[in-house]
């Protein structure tokens, strides 16, 4: 492009912006922006620094981190005057026509350079080996506990415009209110949502069932296995999720005991051997075989984790004349 024609669209850029431009020139601008794709990062780049500072009236270079701050400012002040009673005029529909250019030439400093930071940030995972948990505070303030053998994922940008992570395993959860951020967790099977509450999430890969606990507020759940309406829990509500067949199973429950193995104590809620077995491996970090025969099989009790060994836990469930166990080669075989 000749320096005469980069002219010629900076004087349009500059009418635009001073709200000096007429019909014509407002659909000559667009056209040749759509010209070539020269043209439209030719006019993406001026206008991201011009648009983001306010400044329309003279061709000079800017300091885009000023032009930023500036553009912040103006942000919070459109925002007030948002709120105001607007009288259209040729000029009103030429500053509302500018979402019709964003449309078409992405350029605000603002969201251009907060998806920039987005960009280069880099995922943070937090794991808790087997036969551990472990506690930490996302950048929000939320509390989380991770059960053995689990992981979270989230962005080092959790908390600046969304707060998602993505969760393997069991957490449990405090999460600080924000209205305006729901807190969001996503997993394979089923994805939460939440404004500010306590609840236990538990998703590992091999369990049968995702479960799902409220302490306190209230959780929307949504079924990734099938479609179906959103599900919603209150306080001492449960979820089960049956992976394979995507039904999900509301029921009251004492939510207070699902997250007991913070404190090195597990409780099985009349849940399936398998899944039962699953958490004796990590908490003890032992191998375990379930029988074909048993994996329907449903336990409920509690047990402290430090002041027993597997196989006085497993010695209990024994006595309930529902299944024995035998050791072979180190593996704890239950049938």
């Amino acid at each position: 492009m000749r320096l005469e024609e980069h002219t010629d669209m900076d004087l349009l850029i500059t009418r635009y912006l001073s709200g000096k431009m007429d019909k014509e020139s407002f659909a000559e601008l667009k056209r040749r922006s759509l010209e070539s794709e020269s043209n439209r990062k030719y006019v993406r780049n001026k206008l991201e620094v011009w648009f983001s500072s306010g400044v329309a009236n003279t061709v000079v270079q800017f300091d885009k981190d000023k032009a930023f701050s500036l553009f912040k400012q103006r942000v919070a002040e459109s925002e007030k005057r948002r709120k105001r009673a607007l009288r259209f005029s040729w000029k009103t529909f030429m500053r509302v026509a500018a979402v019709a250019l964003v449309l078409i030439i992405p350029f605000a400093a603002y969201w251009q350079g907060k998806q920039a930071v987005k960009q280069n940030f880099a995922d943070m995972i937090v794991e808790a080996p087997m036969g551990a948990h472990t506690k930490l505070y996302l950048p929000d303030g939320t509390l989380v506990w991770l059960n053995a053998g689990s992981k979270i994922v989230y962005s080092q940008g959790f908390g600046v415009d969304d707060r998602r992570l993505r969760l393997e395993g069991e957490g449990y959860f405090e999460v600080t209110k924000n209205e305006e951020l729901p807190f969001r967790i996503k997993t394979e099977e089923l994805s939460l949502q939440v404004l500010g509450t306590k609840f236990n999430f538990r998703n590992y890969p091999d369990d049968e069932e995702v479960t799902v606990n409220l302490l306190e507020g209230k959780v929307d759940l949504q079924n990734g296995v099938r479609e179906m309406p959103e599900l919603y829990l209150i306080a001492n509500e449960k979820m089960v999720l049956n992976k394979v067949t995507g039904q999900m199973v509301k029921s009251c429950t004492r939510a207070d005991k699902a997250n007991v193995w913070i404190n090195d104590e597990l409780f099985f809620d009349e849940e399936l051997l398998e899944d039962i077995a699953k958490k004796l491996m990590r908490s003890y970090n032992v191998k375990i075989e379930v029988a074909d025969s048993l994996r329907d099989k449903r336990f409920y009790g509690s047990f402290g984790i430090s002041g027993n060994t597997i196989d006085k836990i497993l010695d209990v469930m024994v006595s309930t004349r529902q299944m024995n166990y035998k050791i072979e080669n180190g593996v704890y075989i239950l049938y």
